[in-house]
């Protein structure tokens, strides 16, 4: 059971989210009904060279999760343990997806409790069905000209169709 922080269980979602899928997704629904507040973090990630900028992703995810009750949606840089700290989360939640995914969450896992000790993570797995999905997926398909639209929430299958007609029109 999570330690419970002002009688409140928070729980962080770190990611990217470049962009955001229905596996995401999936992941914040299941989060959402383990703790009181889920803050959804978009990250910087300014190594991985993403397809959609920091301000772009912070609003398809916010979009895309509207209404969705007790989370939140947040921009941030730096350390993830300092944010968890920062807003008293007791759980970061990761998804695994396939074994292949293990050992990379294991390492940030335990150098995040090294950092914030008190701060739990939580492995969670997406539904069956999006189980194979990524964003780099999505934006493979994308790219050569397959269908996204099952994949990604209506709002981001939009945004990377017009992105990637701006794209088409730039490189002409």
């Amino acid at each position: 059971m999570p330690i419970k922080r002002e009688n409140k269980r928070i729980a962080i979602y770190p990611g990217t989210f470049d962009p955001i899928t229905n596996g995401h997704i999936s992941l914040v629904d299941r989060a959402r009904g383990l703790f009181d507040e889920l803050i959804v973090a978009v990250s910087d990630s300014e190594g991985k060279r993403p397809f959609f900028s920091h301000k772009e992703r912070y609003e398809l995810v916010k979009k895309s999760l509207q209404g969705k009750r007790n989370v939140t949606v947040i921009c941030f840089k730096g350390l993830l343990a300092d944010l968890a700290k920062k807003h008293k989360a007791c759980a970061i939640i990761r998804g695994l997806r396939a074994v292949s995914d293990f050992e990379y969450e294991f390492q940030m896992a335990l150098m995040n409790r090294k950092l914030a000790h008190d701060v739990e993570t939580v492995f969670l797995m997406p539904a069956l069905s999006w189980v194979y999905l990524s964003s780099t997926i999505v934006k493979d398909v994308a790219l050569n000209n397959g269908d996204v639209t099952s994949l990604v929430p209506k709002v981001v299958s939009k945004a990377m169709a017009m992105k990637m007609t701006a794209d088409n029109r730039n490189k002409k």
